[in-house]
């Protein structure tokens, strides 16, 4: 079974936005980005998404 989120259903912060785009920026993948920000890779995707953020597939 996946972890356990704590912030689940929490609403974004500007800074969380902010962090979301330099981590994608770098070319981080998703789940680095989701471990990094404690967001599920579900709710990360979305947000992206929602910003317009194009996230890198690992290969």
């Amino acid at each position: 079974m996946g972890e356990r989120f704590e912030r689940h259903r929490q609403p974004w912060t500007a800074d969380e936005n902010t962090k979301l785009h330099t981590l994608a920026g770098k070319g981080m993948g998703l789940k680095a980005i989701a471990k990094a920000l404690t967001r599920s890779e579900e709710s990360t995707q979305a947000q992206a998404k929602v910003l317009k953020i194009k996230i890198a597939k690992m290969r």
